[in-house]
């Protein structure tokens, strides 16, 4: 588990991906010299929001497998690339004991990915809009948390499937924003708690499932 807060920034070094096919998948290479050190071998790290296993080390990069799944539902494949060699992407460590929890619960398991809308800036800020499909429209809500290529961060106006999003110098300056134009793709994963809600109605057709005490109504009389 994650929460959002981009805690380094590497480049891609080399990349492989192939979304079709019976050798559907892929490699990632990324150059992180402040990260790679405190890695190693099979532990997760999020790139670009989405967790990923370590293969492989060297002392100042890291590579990491990908699977066809992986490459289909995420940026890793999309087109055009925006992961080239030399791309920047966000990198965090999973959550630890005792360590500052800063954003949201971020799972590292990306839903669908969006595009770029529009990136202005907005006197010492930035103003992110990313249209996003159809079928994760229901996990963007009004000052609710949504994580946009693995940084958390809060919707601050939503309509017509276009999220905007206020982003401050620090993020700008310190994620891979700074490098985000018109059209990319960008990796998205909705709030998971709003995931749980959504099973427990779906489960119970709107009504109350047997057991749980869930229902809209009683979600709606809780302020909900």
């Amino acid at each position: 588990m994650f929460t959002g807060i981009v805690e380094h920034i590497g480049t891609v070094e080399f990349i492989e991906s192939r979304p079709d096919g019976p050798n559907a998948g892929g490699r990632i290479t990324v150059h992180a010299p402040t990260l790679a050190p405190t890695l190693s071998v099979s532990q997760s790290v999020a790139v670009n929001g989405c967790c990923l296993t370590v293969v492989s080390l060297t002392k100042k990069s890291f590579s990491a497998d990908l699977s066809g799944e992986t490459v289909r539902k995420t940026s890793f494949g999309a087109e055009p690339r925006v992961l080239i060699a030399g791309a920047m992407v966000n990198l965090e460590q999973p959550l630890t004991a005792g360590k500052e929890f800063g954003g949201h619960f971020v799972l590292g398991h990306v839903d669908t990915t969006g595009r770029v809308a529009r990136l202005e800036r907005e006197g010492e800020s930035w103003r992110l809009a990313v249209e996003v499909p159809q079928d994760f429209a229901r996990y963007v809500v009004p000052q609710g948390s949504i994580t946009i290529d693995g940084i958390s961060l809060t919707v601050a106006r939503w309509t017509n499937h276009i999220a905007e999003i206020a982003i401050i110098p620090y993020t700008y300056a310190h994620t891979n924003l700074c490098e985000r134009k018109f059209g990319d793709a960008v990796n998205l994963e909705g709030d998971v708690l709003g995931k749980y809600i959504e099973q427990h109605l779906e489960a119970g057709k709107g009504g109350s499932q047997p057991g749980s005490g869930i229902s809209l109504e009683c979600l709606l009389s809780q302020g909900f």
